[in-house]
């Protein structure tokens, strides 16, 4: 199908994710990630708490889109995943982002929870690039895609930053009311794979020109999901991808109450999992030390850069 075309019918009965709600967002319908057609950004500017070869010194040039497909019930962003903050902007105003950020040093342009903007984020990129805009692009998501949207960001996107948070159903039921995320995370992340190929980096500064790092948040009692997620990464695609392995979840205050989430990640749980990953043979990844679950690790998302 023509993209136009495509676009123009999506987002007039969106279909983008596996929500599949059907609303008509050019007319002001919000489905499951609480927005319209109308493009709302939470902050764009340079990021340096990705993963080193992401952020290297400068930072990566992160946009945070408002509104999520997920809406995990212990989100660390739930300000704008929950579209209660954000600015409207037109497409031209985001391309014209995409450049400020090349503009101040950033090694790559940086999208976070796009999901649902897709077709207004390929016009941008179009318009940027005819503009100038040379760096890398992110695409920076839950995981939770439809293998359709991930095909037509082919040629747009060179690096891939999906989360993998489940390989147990009933978990991710229980936490994002998504039973069927293993599924479509599987299927998307083949195809990300097959688009961007193998790892390529900078020689002389390391960082990532093209490739895939698949993040995993180890939830707090969780660890046997983190270690069925870690032994599918590594199976499945081996050194074709980096892994992730995050002990940074943070609690927030909507889950304050529950038993197990409203805890850190406790070291003993962490170090689990990555011995675990080291005796599977994993050795293309990242690990975090020290301490890193605080909420000064989450940016305030107050229009900066917007």
């Amino acid at each position: 199908m023509d993209r136009t075309a495509w676009s123009k019918r999506i987002m007039q009965e969106c279909c983008l994710c596996p929500r599949n709600c059907k609303v008509n967002r050019r007319k002001g319908q919000r489905g499951y990630c609480q927005e319209t057609g109308e493009l709302v950004v939470a902050r764009a500017a340079l990021h340096m708490w990705e993963e080193t070869c992401i952020s290297g010194k400068e930072g990566s040039g992160t946009v945070f889109f408002s509104g999520c497909n997920m809406g995990c019930v212990f989100c660390q962003n739930y300000s704008i995943a929950r579209s209660k903050v954000g600015k409207p902007i037109s497409v031209k105003r985001l391309a014209r982002i995409f450049l400020e950020l090349q503009e101040q040093g950033a090694n790559n342009i940086n999208l976070v929870t796009p999901t649902h903007y897709v077709p207004q984020i390929t016009e941008a990129l179009d318009m940027a690039k005819q503009e100038g805009l040379r760096l890398p692009i992110v695409y920076n998501t839950s995981g939770y895609e439809k293998t359709e949207t991930i095909q037509m960001l082919k040629g747009y996107v060179d690096i891939y930053l999906p989360d993998f948070k489940y390989m147990e159903e009933e978990l991710a039921k229980k936490y994002s009311h998504a039973p069927d995320y293993p599924a479509y995370a599987k299927e998307a992340l083949e195809e990300m794979v097959s688009q961007v190929g193998s790892l390529k980096f900078d020689e002389k500064t390391g960082r990532m020109k093209r490739g895939v790092i698949v993040r995993h948040l180890v939830l707090p009692g969780h660890v046997k999901n983190a270690k069925a997620v870690i032994r599918y990464l590594y199976e499945t695609y081996g050194e074709r991808i980096m892994i992730s392995i995050m002990n940074q979840y943070t609690p927030m205050e909507q889950v304050k109450d529950d038993p197990l989430l409203a805890r850190k990640v406790t070291k003993r749980e962490y170090e689990r999992v990555v011995d675990y990953a080291m005796e599977l043979g994993v050795e293309c990844g990242f690990i975090q030390e020290g301490e890193v679950a605080s909420e000064s690790f989450i940016p305030e998302f107050d229009g900066e850069g917007v």
